[in-house]
């Protein structure tokens, strides 16, 4: 069964007019698989305001500015399409090859593979033979540096020279919106994940807010600012145009989740629930249309947000029965896609771990889709390290070495496969699990000393734009460490910093209150319990940590 059966109404697109004469295909097209067909969308086909059509036949301009719209929304697929059928009616409109090397490229997302470089090279190719204006000509060859040598050069070099191509066109264009916004796209994705102080955001960011004041209803300036601000410390600047996005591109799965980033940052969690709703809807609707027998990895994206957030308001029960109707997944497209199996892995470890349900994270397994486990090394890590947490937490000591080998093994593989962002992530659960075992065999000092620098080296780097949260966040641990060793004063000091960049986190809040009330500050104490109140008031949770919060409120009220 899957989730969300609203009922959709599938838009088939039918745009061009007739032409005068039959076009000539270039034959260099056969060479390659391009996606063909009926655009389809989910209810409202509106997509924002865009107007971008360089260089291609009157007849063509509204299609291909439908084709920046869902570019610009991560419509990948439908993007692709609304670009060929343009490239069909005009072989000769060059930027029309140029969006479907956009349309592959995925910015944000994973990396294209070699097929996908080999295409994009073979269209730029075409594209370069064709006659252009001076503007065309200068977005083809800013992405031609992104595509050329990539048998050579890493992802990353590729990157960073793209991004300066673009500002070139961004400082010769100072008329061209496009240009600002896909220069500001390039600058958000170019960022070191590792760098606090979000130089590349912030820069990116001023660049896009002033373009959404001027065009508060364009699809790629919304969307842009919610990924260049999907950070706690600088989240807030994107609140208002998260609440615009879905509006803008309501067709959009992927608009429709894009909010619940910002939602997620700032802890409000209801809102956070409602979009993904919508979004998992959207895709549902879609994929019934593309591919029946298949759950969309958008929506098992929305899934994972809608799981997280639940649990942040003591809703046990909405959060299973999600996790729940994705335990049977069987087909997915794409295949193998970084978000399914992320999401796939970090839903049960996050039930059990939040709710710290240590023998139910011993047994934890891996999700029984058919994908190549062997080689997600950052996927399988999160799945051994709830079991680690869940074997230390029961004093299986033994087992609980088992899995911190193998997280040392995932660690170890994502640094020969230079994936030093996600062997960061992993090293941090090496640090936690361990700090654990040595809790579980008595050394103290050792697993506090561990869990201190999992704390540090997690405060140093970024979430993962794919995660909502870690599944559980390394202050949090560590202030349930320190309360463990009765040191409740330095518990409090890391739940506090954990809410910091974790805002209304459930167990952050209980942790707190916990803290306070053991070291006497009944006044503080009080208002981390009223919090708790507050954030599971709509939820009917059945969480003992909330009768708790409810009981010492009533009791201090005497």
């Amino acid at each position: 069964m899957k989730l969300f059966k609203v009922p959709c109404i599938v838009l088939v697109l039918l745009i061009f007019s007739c032409q005068d004469k039959t076009p000539k295909p270039n034959p260099a097209l056969a060479t390659i698989d391009l996606l063909r067909g009926d655009i389809l969308l989910c209810g409202n086909p509106e997509f924002g305001d865009v107007s971008f059509a360089l260089d291609c036949k009157y007849d063509v301009r509204e299609t291909f500015d439908l084709a920046i719209s869902l570019l610009h929304s991560f419509e990948y697929n439908e993007a692709e399409k609304a670009f060929v059928k343009v490239i069909d009616a005009d072989p000769e409109c060059a930027m029309a090859y140029w969006g479907v090397a956009m349309s592959i490229y995925h910015e944000l997302w994973a990396p294209p593979g070699p097929e996908q470089l080999k295409k994009g090279s073979v269209l730029l190719g075409i594209a370069e033979s064709l006659p252009k204006s001076e503007r065309s000509g200068l977005y083809l060859d800013a992405l031609n540096i992104f595509y050329k040598d990539w048998e050579t050069i890493d992802h990353k070099t590729r990157e960073l020279l793209y991004e300066k191509k673009m500002e070139q066109i961004y400082k010769s264009q100072s008329d061209d919106i496009e240009a600002a916004i896909f220069y500001a796209l390039a600058i958000t994705s170019a960022a070191d994940p590792n760098d606090k102080t979000y130089s590349n955001q912030k820069k990116a960011g001023a660049i896009l807010r002033k373009l959404f004041k001027e065009n508060p209803n364009h699809p790629g300036v919304a969307h842009y600012v919610i990924h260049t601000y999907d950070y706690p410390e600088i989240a807030e600047s994107a609140l208002k145009t998260a609440r615009r996005y879905a509006e803008i591109a309501p067709a959009s799965a992927h608009a429709q989740h894009m909010p619940s980033h910002i939602f997620t940052r700032l802890g409000l969690w209801q809102e956070s629930i409602e979009t993904n709703i919508n979004s998992a809807s959207s895709a549902v609707c879609y994929a019934e249309s593309v591919n029946p027998d298949a759950r969309w990895a958008q929506e098992i994206h929305a899934v994972d947000y809608l799981v997280y957030a639940y649990l942040q308001m003591g809703n046990n029960q909405k959060a299973q029965e999600y996790l729940n109707e994705t335990k049977d997944i069987s087909t997915v497209f794409p295949k193998q896609h970084f978000a399914i199996s992320y999401a796939l892995t970090a839903m049960p470890v996050r039930m059990a771990l939040e709710n710290k349900q240590w023998e139910d994270a011993s047994n934890l397994k891996l999700p029984s889709i058919d994908f190549t486990w062997e080689t997600l090394h950052w996927e399988t890590a999160l799945f051994h390290f709830g079991k680690a947490l869940g074997y230390a937490h029961t004093n299986n000591i033994v087992s609980a070495k088992q899995e911190l080998q193998s997280l040392r093994t995932s660690h170890e593989a994502l640094l020969k496969n230079n994936e030093s962002y996600k062997a960061g992530q992993v090293n941090i659960q090496v640090h936690a699990s361990e700090a654990w075992i040595e809790l579980a065999k008595g050394n103290q000092d050792k697993a506090l000393a561990l869990m201190k620098k999992a704390a540090l080296l997690e405060s140093q780097t970024s979430k993962h734009p794919v995660t909502p949260g870690e599944v559980l966040p390394a202050d949090e641990l560590l202030g349930d460490m320190l309360l463990a060793l009765n040191k409740p004063a330095e518990a409090l000091e890391a739940y506090e910093a954990n809410l910091k960049g974790h805002p209304n986190r459930f167990n952050g809040i209980y942790g707190a209150a916990i803290a306070a009330k053991q070291i006497g500050n009944t006044e503080k104490a009080t208002s981390y319990f009223k919090q708790l109140i507050e954030l599971t008031k709509d939820s009917n949770s059945d969480r003992p940590e909330l009768e708790e919060a409810i009981y010492f409120i009533n009791e201090t009220a005497i």
